[in-house]
């Protein structure tokens, strides 16, 4: 079960996901022997030196072989290891998407990925680095969790939570500084969505980055007297459809928010729930099917509208849909 709570403010948090992410790793690791990791030459971009460090044993540098890597990770996994591995996003699925479908999923083995700089948080590292396609080449994997983690919050808890449960994980996060979302503490159930802000007008779905810029939305839409509820959607798969269903009969209309293609990412995933299940007029705000480019994380928000101001008005044209 969830134990939510909410954080006063919504600041840039101190302590960067990569750092986050490795501590928990070393806190996991001395309390499991099982666990692993493995890397594909980005230790150091990663912060995860210091688990190899303290853990050189069950350690892993694959070098820039991110399809062996996953392959090494199965092998672990079939003698009873916990494999943590991680690359950038576009080489943890699109590089390697034969050796997760067949030895991980088919094979039906416990690999936590992952997909570090998804979508526009790749920036200066440009089109090559960014994924705008990993949620969709995952989401068609059978049995593949698949969670795109808000802050390091979130993280700290969906880590352990994923060291516990067999099976196969794909965690999106950003290496860097995310928006602080929710306070320590707190606890997250996988596969359950979180209403971040209450409304009765229209429903904003988002997760990872696009998460703050709902509520900087939030906050412009009740200026003008809108009331929108905001969910955080941070389990693509398994896909809370009650959640969706529910805000869609409760508010009529519907934005999804995504770094990501709108193509078979979040957004296509809404829509394919309500136009089976309760059809309700529907927008979403994400990559409009384009390949990456190099810039600043607020410069490509920019360029592929995936600011607040996109979400407004977004909402307003479904609000006439809704009419």
């Amino acid at each position: 079960m969830s134990n939510i709570e909410l954080s006063k403010e919504n600041k840039v948090e101190k302590l960067e996901m990569r750092v986050a992410l490795c501590n928990t790793l070393i806190k996991l690791a001395k309390k499991n022997k099982e666990i692993v990791y493995l890397d594909s030459d980005l230790m150091s971009s990663m912060k995860t030196v210091e688990f190899g460090k303290q853990f050189p044993d069950r350690t892993f540098n694959c070098g820039v072989q991110e399809a062996n890597m996953i392959g090494v990770a199965a092998g672990l996994s079939s003698l009873g290891k916990i494999p943590f591995t991680h690359t950038f996003g576009p080489f943890a699925t699109r590089r390697c998407f034969d050796q997760v479908f067949l030895s991980g999923g088919y094979a039906k083995q416990n690999i936590k990925m992952v997909g570090s700089d998804p979508g526009v948080t790749a920036a200066k590292n440009g089109g090559t680095h960014m994924p705008f396609e990993d949620l969709g080449l995952m989401r068609i994997i059978p049995d593949m969790t698949i969670i795109t983690l808000t802050d390091t919050t979130m993280l700290k808890d969906i880590v352990l939570q994923s060291s516990k449960n067999y099976g196969m994980y794909y965690l999106r996060l950003l290496r860097k500084n995310a928006v602080k979302i929710y306070e320590e503490n707190s606890s997250f159930e996988i596969g359950k969505a979180i209403e971040i802000k209450s409304g009765n007008d229209v429903t904003i779905i988002a997760n990872g980055i696009m998460v703050s810029e709902a509520i900087k939305a939030y906050k412009i839409l009740k200026d003008s007297g809108i009331n929108a509820r905001v969910l955080d959607m941070f389990t693509i798969k398994p896909l809370d459809e009650d959640a969706i269903i529910k805000a869609a009969k409760e508010t009529g209309a519907v934005v999804t928010c995504e770094n990501h293609n709108y193509i078979n990412g979040l957004g296509s995933a809404v829509a394919e729930c309500l136009s089976e299940k309760y059809p309700t007029p529907l927008r979403r705000v994400g990559i409009k099917d384009k390949f990456g480019q190099v810039g600043s994380v607020e410069f490509l928000k920019e360029q592929y509208e995936l600011t607040a101001k996109d979400i407004v008005k977004n909402v307003k044209s479904v609000l006439k849909m809704k009419k």
